[in-house]
């Protein structure tokens, strides 16, 4: 699988595609506040190390060597929570609140850089990679669905069962499916279903 894209299994049991387009949409896949604790898959930094070496920055080159450490675990899953109240926000066409644009941008400071590696002459991340980095580059990440180029197009899920957040890469800005594979093709077989029974 593309690096960024997740499998993900309904209540129901059906595994499915899902890619949410972002950096900081997808970290929110690991967990969460209130109803998204049973999701938590970040119980340790390994855990999170772990999950990071498949997330979208692995796009730009692989995550061989990343560490986290306990504090920097706590600070990944405040950013995690911020995003539960920022992202729907977002989806909404709503402001985030000054609190949570405050956190986003205090966490800033530090970015993982990808520098050309001498032998392979290919992009490669300069170890180790941690925590504090990815916390920078997931909080750049939600700035940048906030404002500039990428803000506008955060969508959620149209389904009315579904709530997965994501950041609509479609040159048309109308997906409206987290997956096709799962609520897009449930759409489609209703639809045909009410066409069939009406003639």
């Amino acid at each position: 699988m593309t690096p960024g894209t997740r499998l993900l299994v309904s209540a129901q049991g059906e595994r499915y595609r899902f890619d949410p387009g972002s950096l900081s949409l997808e970290l929110m896949l690991t967990g969460g506040p209130g109803p998204y604790e049973r999701y938590e898959i970040a119980h340790t930094p390994a855990a999170l190390a772990e999950w990071f070496t498949g997330s979208r920055l692995a796009l730009t080159a692989p995550l061989p060597d990343v560490r986290i450490r306990p504090a920097e675990l706590a600070a990944l899953k405040e950013l995690r929570d911020t995003l539960y109240r920022v992202a729907p926000a977002l989806a909404r066409g709503e402001a985030p609140s000054d609190d949570d644009l405050a956190l986003l941008n205090s966490g800033t400071a530090k970015t993982p850089r990808p520098l050309v590696d001498l032998k392979t002459r290919r992009l490669a991340w300069a170890p180790p990679v941690t925590g504090e980095q990815l916390l920078g580059a997931v909080a750049r990440d939600a700035i940048g669905l906030v404002a500039g180029d990428r803000s506008g197009r955060v969508r959620e899920c149209s389904a009315d069962d579904c709530h997965l957040l994501f950041f609509d890469t479609s040159r048309s800005g109308n997906r409206r499916w987290c997956s096709m594979e799962r609520c897009g093709n449930r759409a489609k077989i209703r639809a045909y279903r009410a066409r069939t029974e009406s003639t």
